[in-house]
């Protein structure tokens, strides 16, 4: 790690207004200025934070039948994705360069017609570091959401340490978790809308298992974020919570530092100490010595993988 010395970090619990993305890019920016107000250096964001997270929305899909309310449904959550050369990507840099803080971030991106649920990476002065986006959308997920490739798995050098993004059920991935183990990532981003209660002792596991600072943010969400005409199998009332939060902070020996709280919109705070993380590895490195790469190896693709390569010749054709 570049820094040794404790620093804070924090996870920003807030509901995205999925039906303005740049009025949540404006707050997302207040609150990383809040956070780095109050000495966060690192701050994490829930999934789908930009763009939004449509809990409870069907699109129109029962098997073998797409609804043209759903059709409508899909154009207007594609005009709310952003783009990585779009104003709110830049809003969010500048403020990560202003207040020099490590910001990794959830969004909805556009890519031509399909949509990702993506990580964006902010450096502090170095700007906009990179993406990662969602290997396996679950379960409906999958009708509005493309799927990721290996291209898109890094862990960003920081000043505070390797920072790395998995998100949602990604985190049940065994072999994306070794993944991101052997790049030595210190601070682990788990970026969610899973607010059960079985997400946190994931979460501890996680940490535990790569010896490693587990930072997980989850929106609070009301039913009122969306028009009335949202489609939402939770309900129609509006004060219906559609996602409850359960943010927190976890530990490299699994002990919670931070969280969960289930109570609105907050950010959560913890210190960091990176000779922590060295005394975790004293006596278990998943990717290190205590694994059996005599029996077990792990082949990673991370190459991108595009449906159309063109292949521009090399020569000219001669002309006959």
């Amino acid at each position: 790690m570049n820094n040794h010395n404790p620093f804070k970090v924090a996870v920003v619990q807030a509901a995205s207004l999925p039906q303005d993305s740049m009025a949540t890019a404006r707050k997302a920016a207040q609150l990383i200025q809040e956070a780095a107000a109050n000495g966060a250096k690192v701050m994490v964001f829930p999934e789908a934070f930009l763009g939004g997270y449509p809990k409870g929305n069907s699109f129109g899909a029962p098997i073998g039948m797409r609804k043209p309310e759903g059709r409508d449904a899909f154009a207007r959550y594609h005009r709310q994705a952003i783009r990585l050369d779009g104003e709110e990507v830049a809003l969010i840099e500048q403020t990560a360069i202003e207040t020099d803080s490590v910001v990794v971030i959830g969004c909805i991106e556009v890519d031509g017609g399909t949509l990702h649920c993506t990580a964006l990476y902010f450096n502090g002065k170095q700007g906009f570091a990179g993406k990662h986006r969602k290997l396996m959308p679950t379960a409906a997920e999958r009708l509005i959401w493309g799927f990721g490739d290996g291209s898109t798995m890094p862990v960003i050098d920081t000043a505070y340490g390797r920072v790395g993004a998995v998100i949602c059920w990604e985190n049940y991935m065994p072999m994306l978790r070794t993944y991101m183990y052997s790049q030595g990532v210190a601070i682990y981003c788990a970026p969610t809308a899973d607010d059960r209660d079985t997400w946190i002792p994931s979460m501890r596991h996680i940490a535990l298992e790569g010896r490693c600072y587990v930072l997980t943010s989850c929106q609070h969400l009301r039913r009122d974020a969306y028009p009335e005409d949202f489609e939402c199998a939770l309900g129609n009332a509006p004060d219906t919570v559609l996602m409850r939060g359960g943010s927190a902070i976890i530990g490299p020996l699994g002990e919670v530092l931070a969280g969960p709280d289930y109570s609105g919109e907050t950010i959560l705070y913890a210190q960091v100490d990176p000779n922590e993380i060295l005394r975790g590895k004293y006596d278990f490195d998943a990717t290190g010595h205590y694994s059996r790469p005599d029996i077990f190896q792990l082949h990673v693709d991370t190459r991108p993988k595009q449906a159309v390569v063109p292949m521009a010749s090399a020569q000219p054709l001669s002309e006959s």
